[in-house]
């Protein structure tokens, strides 16, 4: 049993952000003051219910994940270690947290993160070394700070998309443009096509329909060819 464990709550990160409510209209079809407290209203389900955690925690490594694996450490201890620590407490919970106090925003996450800058791929793999260059070659305790703020802008994506549009149009949009590259549409069908499906629903047989009527094909000559 001479191993290490991956579970480090004494090397925490916090990282956060925070502006005036009023700042936070851009983009949004609410006003400041609703889109602040539906903010808040999403994150403390977050906090009290381990079926929305999972998926909100979900959202954040999707952030931290790819930054993790792009310099070169090991994303699955990095989760394994994170999601021990969201269950801290007896119950599962959300990762980040929020604020609103006086008129002014705030959010952010405490993760635990053990990170590497020295040694194994870091200084093998070409594509985590030029990461690492990218990034402006940071040490440990940088990374860990760039890394917890790659899953805290994820998460305030996430929670923006579901308390405004909703998390699915932003979905639809990501699996019509991968039908589009399927079907090889140019640029002009690629544009006719989007906005043909602004205010409609994606699926591939409509999206297929509406790429063949443009051509002036049948789906049997998309299908031969």
């Amino acid at each position: 049993m001479c191993i290490l464990s991956n579970y480090t709550p004494e090397c925490i990160v916090r990282s956060e952000v925070s502006c005036p409510i009023e700042e936070l209209t851009e983009g949004t079809n609410l006003s400041a003051e609703e889109f602040a407290k539906k903010f808040e209203q999403a994150i403390h389900v977050a906090r009290i219910e381990p079926y929305r955690a999972t998926t909100h925690n979900k959202g954040i490594f999707n952030g931290i994940d790819a930054v993790v694996i792009a310099t070169g450490n090991d994303f699955r201890a990095i989760e394994a270690c994170g999601h021990t620590y969201a269950s801290r407490n007896g119950s599962y919970s959300s990762l980040t947290d929020v604020e609103i106090n006086d008129g002014i925003f705030k959010f952010w996450i405490e993760v635990p993160l053990a990170l590497g800058t020295i040694g194994g791929l870091t200084s093998l793999h070409p594509m985590v070394k030029f990461a690492h260059k990218l990034l402006g070659n940071p040490d440990s305790k940088q990374l860990m700070k760039i890394i917890a703020s790659a899953g805290l802008a994820q998460n305030f994506g996430a929670i923006r998309s579901l308390v405004t549009t909703g998390i699915q149009k932003g979905h639809m949009k990501m699996h019509l443009l991968n039908i589009l590259n399927q079907l090889g549409a140019n640029e002009k069908e690629r544009n006719e096509i989007k906005t043909f499906f602004e205010n409609k629903v994606v699926s591939h047989q409509a999206v297929v329909n509406q790429f063949c009527k443009i051509r002036g094909i049948s789906q049997k000559d998309l299908t031969n060819k």
